[in-house]
């Protein structure tokens, strides 16, 4: 039996799918537990090897309970609110979800000898490092978000010395693909550049648009992701995951509008405060997984359009929990 947190978000939804048509995991069973918070339960597909559950892994009874239940074998921790500009502003619900939902799991995985726990942590846990970034880099984050992911890296560790849970960190970055909760104006670029094309709005650009990132398809993750706990070598690993070339913003918006055959009408905001250069190195993923095919900007911008059109535009209620409104961007109090 195979537990999957988030797994009704757009990055759980792909591995949902992975580990469902993957002859390695044909055995198994899959216990979806989502919130729905950023998640939706049409993002899953139709299958009597999968369950979901509705709930929150902050709720450390229900959590206790489905561990007791289905005595899982692996744990797929993809549950979390990865918002990093807006986590400076949700501070206690932030450590919430990420870090106490977190150790909730570990807690479990711990009492029921779960054999292998995977964790997506993120490269914000290196904050303002030199790119591209490694694995070896000391971690620095400088946002709330990234201090969670990586407090919880940190308690993996510890409870891999302490106990024997065996675990597999992956660091993702800049993730975009078809499931993503394109709604949410807090995250998510490429999904929030989608979804005022629809409803033909200007795109938000902070600062002067020269961020640069590298944003990765979702699907070229699900093999490392998925396969983890069946390597040896992936044992108390630490990997960085996703596309290896950056771009800016301003060149993300002009690929985006391409893809819809529109003229960019770019709308720039104040500045934030955000790391301004973020991409990794993959080495270490592709010595331990194999290097893994990798979908250009151009075809996977046009899968998840494709995706997003049939899907339509989506309402972008506000978040409605912000605890601290002092310096909070106007762009987020609409």
């Amino acid at each position: 039996m195979i537990l999957v947190t988030g797994g009704a978000g757009f990055l759980g939804a792909h591995l949902v799918r992975f580990l469902l048509g993957d002859s390695r995991f044909q055995q198994h069973s899959l216990v979806v537990l989502d919130d729905l918070s950023g998640g939706f339960v049409e993002n899953l597909p139709q299958s009597p090897r999968l369950t979901f559950v509705k709930g929150s892994v902050t709720d450390h009874a229900l959590v206790n309970e489905l561990f007791a239940t289905h005595k899982f074998e692996y744990v797929y921790h993809l549950a979390a609110y990865a918002a990093e500009g807006l986590s400076h502003f949700i501070r206690r619900f932030n450590y919430t979800n990420n870090l106490i939902g977190s150790t909730n799991l570990i807690n479990a995985a711990i009492m029921h000898k779960t054999k292998h726990l995977v964790f997506t942590s993120s490269i914000a846990v290196y904050g303002a490092a030199q790119v591209p970034m490694l694995e070896s880099t000391t971690p620095l984050p400088e946002d709330p978000y990234g201090i969670a992911k990586y407090a919880v890296e940190l308690d993996l560790k510890t409870a891999h010395e302490q106990f024997g849970l065996n675990y597999t960190i992956f660091r993702p970055h800049n993730v975009y693909g078809e499931y993503q909760n394109v709604g949410d104006r807090y995250r998510n670029v490429v999904g929030i550049f989608m979804n005022r094309l629809l409803q033909g709005m200007t795109l938000p650009v902070f600062g002067d648009g020269l961020q640069k990132r590298a944003f990765s398809y979702a699907g070229d993750l699900m093999e490392p992701l998925a396969t983890a706990p069946l390597v040896p070598a992936a044992n108390g690993g630490v990997f960085n995951i996703g596309a290896s070339v950056p771009m800016t913003v301003l060149e993300l918006a002009h690929a985006v509008c391409r893809e819809f055959g529109i003229e960019p009408q770019l709308e720039f905001l104040p500045a934030r405060n955000e790391v301004k250069f973020a991409w990794a190195d993959h080495t270490r993923c592709d010595q331990i997984f194999g290097k893994q095919p990798t979908t250009s900007v151009e075809d996977g911008l046009h899968k998840m359009a494709a995706w997003v059109k049939q899907a339509g535009p989506k309402k972008t209620p506000s978040f409605g929990q912000i605890e601290v409104t002092t310096k909070l961007p106007a762009f987020w109090l609409d």
